[in-house]
């Protein structure tokens, strides 16, 4: 990672679904993936004006390279949760993306981490360099 300043952040609002319920009667650990995964797809086109399907007409997607999550409270069946996302650090081809996942009703944290995503150019299946129209987007 190379460029480190402050980006905004944006939040979505989700509720947990009875599928994402596990054997010990809460949230499982990979569905945590899911919701940061559905929320950054709703704030790319509502808050950064650049869908993931933009991306894809431009002949780049995003692919996650690195992520971390740690767990504090379980969130349970009916659940509103809060996710928030926001750029923590722009690469060359690479970004850093951290997140937190509040419960609606306390604003208690029930988990959080970080994502790294790096842009891949459709035809080559390769890392690419971000191009700088796009980093000045992100940099809202």
């Amino acid at each position: 990672m190379t460029t480190k300043k402050e980006y905004a952040k944006f939040s979505s609002e989700l509720r947990v679904r009875p599928d994402d319920i596990d054997m010990n009667n809460h949230v499982h650990n990979s569905r945590y993936l899911d919701y940061v995964l559905a929320a950054r797809y709703d704030q790319m086109a509502r808050c950064y004006k650049m869908s993931w399907e933009d991306f894809l007409r431009l002949g780049v997607t995003w692919v996650v390279t690195k992520c971390f999550i740690e767990f504090k409270r379980p969130l349970l069946l009916g659940e509103l949760m809060r996710v928030t996302t926001g750029i923590e650090e722009i690469g060359t081809s690479n970004v850093k993306v951290g997140f937190s996942i509040h419960k609606q009703e306390k604003n208690k944290l029930s988990a959080g981490g970080y994502f790294e995503y790096a842009m891949i150019d459709l035809k080559t299946g390769k890392a690419r360099d971000i191009p700088e129209s796009i980093i000045k987007m992100y940099s809202i």
